[in-house]
């Protein structure tokens, strides 16, 4: 994959992950008054770090399984195939009522989202208008 193609591939996840993130802050706040609701959190851009990370770096030393319960010491992920994941939180409270949901923080948390989709599609947008420049030159 040539790296315009993977760049572009890479801003649409983030963005998709973006568009989940405001959905799932949404519905945080709509309960935030529900006993014993538990706020979700969107998990993506770990796994996806993790996912860019092994591309290509082999450890030092690679076991070879010998039998097909084994566990390998390294696999390659291809970043394509990280999915977006909804999370339960469940280690935190924030109110007597047993619900963890703090709309401060959620609105913080909405507005930084807000500014990355935003980051996102300029980005996305650059990197076309590059394309562009090129083939009009």
């Amino acid at each position: 994959m040539n790296t315009f193609a993977r760049t572009i591939d890479l801003l649409h996840r983030a963005m998709d992950a973006s568009t989940v993130r405001r959905q799932v802050i949404a519905n945080n706040l709509a309960n935030a008054d529900v006993p014993n609701f538990k706020r979700t959190v969107v998990n993506f851009e770990s796994e996806l770090k993790r996912a860019l990370e092994t591309e290509g770096k082999r450890p030092p030393l690679e076991l070879k399984t010998t039998h097909p319960s084994h566990f390998p010491n390294y696999k390659e992920r291809d970043y394509r195939d990280v999915q977006i994941r909804r999370v339960l939180d469940y280690t935190s409270t924030y109110n007597n009522n047993g619900n963890n949901v703090d709309p401060e923080q959620e609105f913080m948390l909405a507005t930084q989202n807000q500014m990355s989709y935003t980051l996102f599609a300029q980005a996305a947008a650059f990197e076309f208008s590059q394309i562009n420049q090129v083939l009009r030159g």
